[in-house]
């Protein structure tokens, strides 16, 4: 994978140092670029999803909680009352909010979220550029190129709203660097354990990308080991490392993985809806609305969410990457890359391939392996997220090979140059991304800041907010997060299995309805208030009751809130007091 040329050139320039400090400067600066607006003005938020910043906020709030009270790491009763909620079922991060803590105790949840947001693009390039300068090409400005596009290509910056756990990437090329360094003989056993650490520490920031990764890095080792054969005799300590790897993250992983398959808030895959979440064929060639080229317009056909635009690549880097391919197809990593980039894309596809927002009738290979254990809980879109590691380690390869081939040719090297540039330039100028759109975020009441909350929540009760939190009002997330989860949620955003008949314990976003949560669902819903019966007044009491309500509490800001008052004084027959920025009844008499 590397030559002389490209190995000499750091000892040639002399300022192989300096180059690096820019590389790492340049990917922060980057970085800050697509968060600018979140930094500029700290009382904005991400405007595309807000519902996952205030859960991620949550998450990082409970890492503080680990740390400094020692509470349970893979479950939390915080949220959910009087149930919990299976945190490593739900992407706890905890190898991030733990490290963070500092930031949490002393800045707030949303500084520290942004921090891991902002950190983990800038270490994602930083990263991936090490492995390609040191391993894949060992030349700098091809390694930066792949690097670069590996941290903010479309899907990253995409997933950039308010997905750190997703962008933060920078472990991958960890696992990648001590998979290759197994084959070194006579340290099987010390490359074992460290290959072993940087699973466990990535298991605790995705899992999605662990699986990806492994099945991508198993493609492209095997690839290695088919197309060089000198390579097999260092198949023994490979193996052995391997073993060693497998044993001890198996061992460091049994518990917090019997937690999220077996333990309390486990789920048995994700709906049949979420799992209908596939790549259009047509956003493979289309621009990001995240991009130079793109806007919401173009791309909100061809995908569910602004967040989940795994592909968007642009047709002219699409037609790059095929002749890149094709002419370096003598080289094994790439048609171990080409292949499992091609499985990864028509797993993308989904059950069904959609083009251009409609549905074609024809069946995707992810079709038959759906239903799969482990599988069953894959979003298929994201496998096309998986392509732009794919696509970045292309780049640096061939430009790396063009680079030494205007090396070899001195006489044609200017025009050589020009048409690299060109053909980059129209292949990635169009992608270059623009700062996320943010959005500001309502003040916390003073009910919550101020501690007035307290005195309803002694003996284990809880505040039940209107609405109830769920994947569309999340708010509430964000209010227990700034009291260092002191103040416990009844319901919450999580995911969370469908007990009820029939459910099969598929993933909810929340808990299992309710009959007082889905009253006022509907009231939200239609900014009315439905007849109340008594069945409906004793459905409450029970409910306010099953949840340990202590206060029940309404932001006035919102667009439904004066129907929600009427509902809830009408169905509790509690008429409620103005304090603190929220309508407040005092529950206790009722729940008690």
């Amino acid at each position: 994978m590397t030559t002389p040329e490209s190995a000499a050139e750091p000892s040639k320039t002399g300022q192989g140092g300096r180059i690096d400090a820019l590389a790492v400067l340049s990917f922060v600066l980057l970085a800050l670029w697509v968060t600018a607006r979140l930094w500029t003005d700290p009382r904005n938020g991400i405007r595309d999803n807000r519902t996952d910043q205030a859960q991620f906020e949550w998450m990082m709030a409970h890492g503080a909680r680990v740390v400094t009270d020692f509470a349970y790491p893979f479950t939390s009763d915080r949220m959910n009352v009087p149930d919990v909620v299976n945190l490593m079922a739900n992407t706890s991060v905890l190898s991030v909010s733990l490290p963070l803590t500092p930031i949490t105790l002393w800045a707030g949840p949303r500084w520290s979220f942004l921090i891991f947001l902002t950190l983990g693009l800038a270490a994602t390039g930083v990263s991936w550029y090490f492995l390609l300068s040191r391993v894949v090409v060992r030349s700098r400005g091809p390694a930066w190129l792949g690097a670069a596009f590996c941290a903010f290509a479309p899907a990253m910056i995409s997933h950039a709203n308010s997905h750190p756990n997703i962008v933060s990437q920078f472990v991958v090329p960890l696992i990648i660097w001590r998979t290759l360094r197994l084959a070194e003989p006579g340290r099987w056993l010390r490359n074992g354990v460290l290959l072993a650490l940087v699973i466990v520490w990535q298991a605790f920031l995705n899992l999605e990308i662990l699986l990806m990764t492994a099945i991508g890095l198993g493609a492209v080792v095997l690839a290695l080991v088919l197309g060089r054969p000198a390579l097999r005799s260092a198949a023994r300590p490979f193996a052995a490392g391997l073993g060693v790897a497998a044993v001890i993250a198996g061992a460091l992983l049994a518990y917090p993985l019997w937690v999220q398959f077996f333990g309390p808030g486990a789920y048995s895959g994700l709906s049949t809806l979420i799992r209908g979440y596939s790549t259009d064929l047509a956003a493979y060639v289309a621009w990001s609305r995240e991009s130079v080229a793109g806007d919401a317009r173009g791309s909100e056909p061809l995908v569910k969410n602004a967040t989940e635009e795994n592909a968007f690549f642009g047709w002219p880097l699409v037609i790059l990457v095929i002749a890149l391919v094709w002419w370096m197809r003598r080289n094994a990593v790439v048609l171990g890359l080409a292949a499992v980039g091609l499985v990864f894309a028509l797993f993308s596809l989904g059950r069904e391939i959609r083009y251009d927002g409609r549905d074609t009738g024809i069946p995707g290979p992810w079709a038959a392996l759906e239903n799969l254990p482990v599988l069953h809980s894959v979003v298929p879109t994201r496998w096309s997220l998986a392509l732009t590691p794919i696509i970045g380690v292309l780049l640096a390869l061939g430009a790396d090979r063009i680079r030494r081939l205007a090396a070899r040719h001195r006489d044609a090297r200017g025009q050589i140059r020009f048409a690299t540039v060109t053909v980059l330039a129209m292949a990635l100028l169009p992608i270059v991304p623009t700062p996320l759109p943010a959005r500001r975020l309502d003040p916390t009441p003073a009910f919550v800041t101020s501690g007035a909350w307290r005195p309803y929540v002694a003996d284990g009760r809880s505040v039940v907010t209107l609405p109830l939190p769920d994947t569309t009002y999340a708010v509430p997330l964000r209010w227990s997060a700034e009291t260092r989860l002191d103040m416990p949620l009844a319901r919450g955003y999580f995911l969370y299995p469908d007990t009820r008949p029939g459910g099969d314990r598929i993933a909810l976003f929340t808990a299992p309805p309710r009959p007082t949560s889905t009253f006022f669902e509907t009231v939200r819903r239609t900014d009315a208030v439905p007849p109340i019966t008594p069945q409906d007044r004793v459905a409450a009491v029970d409910d306010l009751r099953y949840w340990r309500a202590g206060a029940v509490i309404l932001d006035p800001r919102l667009p439904q809130a004066e129907a929600l008052r009427r509902a809830m004084t009408e169905l509790s027959g509690i008429t409620p007091t103005r304090t603190g920025g929220v309508w407040l009844w005092d529950v206790r008499p009722l729940a008690d």
